[in-house]
């Protein structure tokens, strides 16, 4: 029952009417309407409609005046606290009022809102079904359309507006289904689709899941093959099936109708590679009647051939001389060529071979891990203080200068106190000293350099005083590249004749090899050209990357490199052809510039831990429209190819580089037992760039799985092999190792280098029982064998890890090196345990094991026993990790200390 509204009258009193001489007058409130009698005539208004009421207080009565868009109302002669009362009831209906007109205009826009919601939530249901019977999943472009959609309707505030509350809890149960409906997060509720999409699927394609490949697929894969998101990484496991999750993705696709066969792509990164996908999908999908024939299998390079033809109506030609060795062949003619033509390219050249490219230092080498020289070799044989000192006499020395480094000073200035002085170098056709400073662009010597900046002063002085002709260089200078052009203008100047001569022979060594540093240069060419690296470019790099005598070294490489560059790329375009790095970057610029319309909407990349920036963009580009889908498989733990352009932030940022993704994990192995899979996965993840995953494994143990194995010289490894495998072969023999009849027991030994293959023993004593070969790890990858065999675990030049760089030129050119030291070697490492099915075998030399044993050995609890089986002590020292324990006398009895003493004064009481 409503309760009618209260009425309030207003009048003039009899005194003010009188006094004011007003007329008579009433005014009436009743809810929201306000009615005026003037002289017995009533006019009703709507209290809204009035734009605003002033009141004028008098001594004993007011004056008021109501505006409103008929007219304005005066009246007089009401008392100022009756005039004051009205005031306040009139501005507080007002405010009903506007409140009441505020809630209808929002129930009216509710309504029509909710009817949009409505067809909203219609066509969400209607576009959610279709989408999934003919594409298979709700994408992230699907998420995405219907979110921008959503926001539109702007029906989320209303719902939230507390005045609104009573009209929603009176809507009609349909009404606040739909309402419930619209409250729901939009991801959540299609990720909840999904998810039953995906249970449907797995029950409905149950007979499918089990026989497109050899084995059935676990669920992991079931849920790759099913998961049809615009972007997906699938983070593998080694030995998770990779290769069958691709082909079953293809023949799901299929077998749901969801792509045509012709508009599926599988990219992989070698002939070998592409051969196998291709030869694999139409071995399993043809016995299931599907049309396998038409899916596309090539590799990165051959596809974008085919893509430039298309796009431009020719095909172009490699380059003739690119394979077979021929790159290097035509680079040293580009050389040659410049050299003969070009005189200060050949002056540069001939320096940069003959001094510059020889021994570079390697800016990765662990602390600790060689000894500071004190000493540095020069190329005419004598032993100089500092890298700039050798840089300064080498230059002579190629430059024909006669030179004497730290002669005697011509006076006699030795005493009590002080030793004679010897200046760096003396220049004797010239009769003239040089001094090489130790200091910066400020004129500052290095802080430990006590006293640095007075002898420089006392030996400015010395030869001032006596007369003496001294000439001066700074390593700031130096390393500017400003250094030698000095020097040669301020000995040019006194007479000396600068004669270079590349063939003179360096004291105790050769020149860098033509062919290696043609090499160098072939690779830096590789890198620049597939990281699209302009000459600006580099020196950007050039300067953030590199400082002193680094940076100059590097600066004289980028000299050489422009030039060979431009006449490089002169001769494909006069010959019309292209080389590997313009089969990706003009492909992926002919999609991207809309010059060729790709066809395929489902493109699958096999390794992609392996794909380098060049081949990244050309998946982008292929998958830049919408409705196209990129399923990318790879194990960041195995990306051991950095070298050969290998950028790992290509998966670890794959959201960055290819927008919203979806990251699912292969975490089951078929290959090794649950003991390799955790040593091997907690070794590679200390790197914390690595991502995570937990290798779950199917396959039963065969303990031991991993063990070392220490002796006393190099020369003994081959033969300790040989006995271990001997006792292997025993133990097989007896039956105390299953293995079915007729087949082999596979052993792969793998090497860090390929002069390793000297580990591998004569076999023929084993070879009814045992299959025993030899790989390189890197040309291990994607192999596997029952037994694992890794020589050479041990530290120094060739060891594991490998502490050869490479030649740290290339860093200017390669995608960025990781924060985590030797990041590629502990990976290549955990690539050389996982291809064993059974156990692994490490081989090292006493007193020289590799820093990744002494790991395993102290954080994993990997035994360590001689040639023929004896368990070794093996208390890894507490402080360094770089050496075991072993006992020595002291004062208070035997104790434990590091074998690196004095490096290492570690030591451990006896217990």
């Amino acid at each position: 029952m409503t309760v009618p509204a209260p009425t309030q009258t207003w009048r003039p009193s009899a005194l003010g009417k009188r006094f004011t001489k007003s007329r008579d007058w009433r005014l009436t409130l009743t809810g929201p309407d306000l009615t005026i009698t003037v002289d017995g005539e009533p006019v009703a208004r709507d209290i809204g409609s009035f734009g605003g009421l002033t009141v004028t207080p008098g001594r004993v009565w007011a004056h008021l005046e109501l505006e409103h868009p008929d007219r304005r109302f005066r009246f007089r002669g009401i008392p100022n606290r009756r005039a004051a009362s009205f005031a306040s009831a009139f501005a507080a209906a007002q405010a009903e009022a506007a409140h009441a007109l505020r809630l209808r205009q929002l129930v009216e826009e509710f309504d029509q809102a909710a009817n949009q919601v409505r067809l909203f939530t219609e066509a969400l249901a209607t576009a959610v079904a279709v989408h999934l019977k003919t594409t298979g999943w709700l994408t992230t472009e699907f998420s995405a359309y219907w979110a921008a959609r959503k926001a539109a309707v702007g029906f989320g505030q209303l719902l939230d507006d507390p005045d609104l509350q009573p009209h929603i809890k009176a809507l009609s149960a349909v009404s606040r289904e739909t309402v419930r409906i619209w409250r729901e997060d939009l991801p959540a509720f299609i990720a909840a689709q999904n998810e039953r999409h995906l249970a449907a699927e797995l029950d409905a394609c149950h007979d499918f899941f089990d026989t497109v490949e050899k084995s059935p697929l676990t669920p992991e894969q079931a849920r790759a093959v099913v998961c049809f998101d615009n972007r997906m990484l699938v983070v593998a496991s080694a030995g998770s099936g990779k290769t069958s999750t691709m082909v079953a993705k293809a023949g799901y696709a299929l077998h749901r109708n969801l792509i045509p066969a012709d508009k599926i792509l599988m990219l992989a990164f070698n002939n070998a590679a592409a051969k196998e996908l291709g030869a694999r999908t139409r071995e399993r999908l043809a016995p299931l009647g599907l049309d396998a024939d038409k899916v596309v299998a090539k590799t990165f390079h051959a596809f974008g051939l085919e893509i430039i033809g298309k796009a431009t109506g020719r095909k172009p030609s490699l380059a003739p001389w690119l394979e077979g060795g021929g790159d290097i062949a035509q680079l040293g003619r580009i050389v040659d060529v410049l050299r003969a033509t070009n005189p200060p390219f050949r002056l540069h050249w001939d320096f940069f071979r003959a001094v510059l490219a020889r021994d570079y230092p390697d800016p990765d080498a662990e602390s600790g891990e060689t000894d500071k020289p004190t000493a540095f070799r020069t190329a005419q044989g004598e032993q100089v203080r500092s890298t700039g000192e050798r840089m300064i006499a080498d230059w002579l020395y190629f430059n024909s200068v006669e030179y004497v480094y730290e002669r005697s000073y011509e006076v006699d200035l030795a005493d009590s106190e002080h030793r004679q002085y010897h200046p760096d170098f003396y220049y004797p056709q010239i009769d003239a000293y040089h001094e090489h400073w130790a200091v910066d662009e400020n004129g500052q010597a290095p802080e430990e350099f006590v006293g640095y900046l007075e002898g420089m002063k006392w030996k400015r002085e010395t030869h001032r005083h006596h007369g003496t002709t001294l000439l001066e260089t700074t390593k700031a200078q130096l390393w500017s590249g400003e250094g030698l052009s000095h020097l040669e203008k301020e000995l040019t100047a006194r007479g000396i004749r600068l004669q270079a001569n590349p063939d003179r022979l360096l004291a105790g060594q050769t020149p860098t090899d033509y062919g290696r540093l043609l090499q160098t240069f072939r690779s830096f060419l590789t890198h620049a050209k597939s990281n699209r690296l302009s000459d600006d470019q580099l020196r950007e790099r050039l300067d953030e990357l590199t400082e002193g005598e680094v940076r100059f070294r590097d600066a004289a490489f980028l000299r050489l490199f422009a030039p060979i560059r431009r006449e490089w790329d002169k001769q494909l375009a006069a010959e019309g052809c292209i080389d590997f790095e313009d089969m990706l970057n003009l492909s992926t610029e002919h999609l991207e510039a809309g010059d060729w319309e790709s066809p395929y909407e489902l493109v699958m990349v096999d390794e992609f831990q392996d794909a380098s920036h060049a081949r990244a963009r050309l998946a982008a580009a292929l998958v830049a429209r919408p409705g196209r889908h990129l399923f990318a498989v790879g194990d960041d733990w195995q990306s051991i190819n950095r070298f050969a352009g290998a950028d790992l932030s290509v998966m670890t940022d794959f959201e960055h580089l290819f927008g919203p993704s979806v990251a699912l994990r292969l975490e089951r192995t078929f290959r090794f037992p649950q003991s390799i899979a955790d040593v091997s996965s907690r070794f590679v993840l200390q790197n914390p760039s690595q991502l995570i995953k937990r290798v779950v494994s199917s396959t039963p143990e065969f303990p031991p799985t991993i063990g070392a194995v220490s002796v006393d010289t190099d020369k003994a490894v081959k033969a300790a092999i040989h006995h271990r495998l001997k006792a292997l072969h025993t133990q097989i023999a007896r039956g105390r190792i299953p293995q079915p009849v007729g087949v082999k027991v596979t052993v792969f030994v793998l090497g860090r280098y390929r002069h390793q293959v000297d580990y591998l023993p004569d076999s023929r004593d084993l070879n009814d029982l045992l299959d025993v070969k030899f790989m390189t790890i890197h040309a291990s990858k994607g192999a596997e064998a029952d037994y694992i065999v890794i020589p050479g675990m041990v530290s120094g030049k060739w060891g594991f890890p490998s502490t050869i760089p490479n030649n740290p030129v290339l860093r200017m050119a390669m995608p960025a090196a990781e924060d985590f030291k030797r990041a590629e070697e502990r990976r290549l490492f955990y690539v050389a345990m996982t291809r064993a099915r059974r156990g692994v075998l490490l081989f090292t030399v006493k007193n020289r094991e590799s820093s990744f044993l002494m790991e395993l050995i102290r954080d994993h609890g990997i035994v360590r026993t001689n040639a023929i089986g004896e368990v070794l002590d093996s208390t890894v020292c507490p402080r360094c990790g770089r050496a075991f324990m072993v006992e020595r006398a002291g004062r208070r009895g035997p104790f434990l200390g590091c074998r690196r003493y004095p490096r290492c004064t570690s030591t451990l009481a006896l217990t």
